[in-house]
């Protein structure tokens, strides 16, 4: 077991899996695909925060993971883990299992330990996959962990990880695969109770996303096209 301070641990197991699967992986995409990363010198050389992406398909988590100089600590949805293939990778990896739209105090209390223990975490604000390019709104419960953890945000944009990335790529087409990495941001902190507070929360998540749609082209750019959240408080 690897033991980090806070208490937050890693199995070796999943160390050693992690030591195989990014160069494989790394190697994989190069493959496939043109692989393009823009602005890497913004990725910190060290400490926590929390990378937040848009999140089109099954294909950013693990090229984000593959090409991070560090192996990051992910969440994911807790369907991934009723996936054949997919299931077996987050599991090997140690990904974070999250409930959509629940609020898990212990599942906070992790991604909070993961931060204080000095990881890199990957979250896709957006909760779930699109399928389409245009971003959808952004949940609150970024903002919360924000609030919770003190981290910073470092917005990343992926282009080219559409539905029909991997058909493309099996036609050895070997189609573009960009990851844009934006710089480093503090959200502003939050005030307020009751109404005041949810409203607070929001807008620090709607200001995360409209961090990674400003990496991305208008037509990926969905609810945050022009640099304002298109979003209603029901998001």
């Amino acid at each position: 077991m690897q033991n980090n301070r806070n208490g937050y641990q890693l199995p070796r197991k999943v160390t050693i899996f992690r030591w195989i699967f990014r160069p494989i992986f790394r190697l994989f995409f190069r493959l496939i695909s043109e692989v393009r990363i823009i602005d890497g010198g913004n990725i910190p050389d060290s400490g926590s925060y929390i990378i937040a992406i848009n999140h089109i398909s099954i294909i950013e988590p693990p090229f984000i993971i593959a090409f991070w100089p560090v192996a990051p600590e992910a969440v994911g949805a807790k369907e991934i883990w009723e996936r054949k293939g997919q299931s077996l990778l987050a599991k090997f990896y140690g990904g974070i299992q999250v409930h959509r739209g629940e609020y898990d105090r212990r599942l906070f209390d992790t991604m909070v330990q993961v931060i204080e223990s000095g990881h890199p975490l990957l979250i896709a604000p957006e909760g779930g996959r699109s399928h389409t390019p245009g971003l959808q709104p952004a949940l609150p419960g970024v903002a919360y962990l924000v609030e919770r953890s003190g981290a910073s945000v470092l917005p990343v944009g992926i282009i080219g990880s559409t539905d029909d990335f991997l058909r493309q790529a099996l036609k050895l087409k070997r189609p573009v695969l960009e990851m844009r990495i934006g710089e480093l941001t503090k959200l502003p902190p939050v005030r307020g109770r009751g109404e005041e507070r949810r409203r607070a929360l929001k807008e620090n998540a709607d200001l995360i996303m409209i961090k990674v749609a400003e990496l991305l082209p208008p037509g990926y750019q969905g609810v945050y096209a022009e640099g304002k959240a298109n979003t209603s408080e029901t998001s």
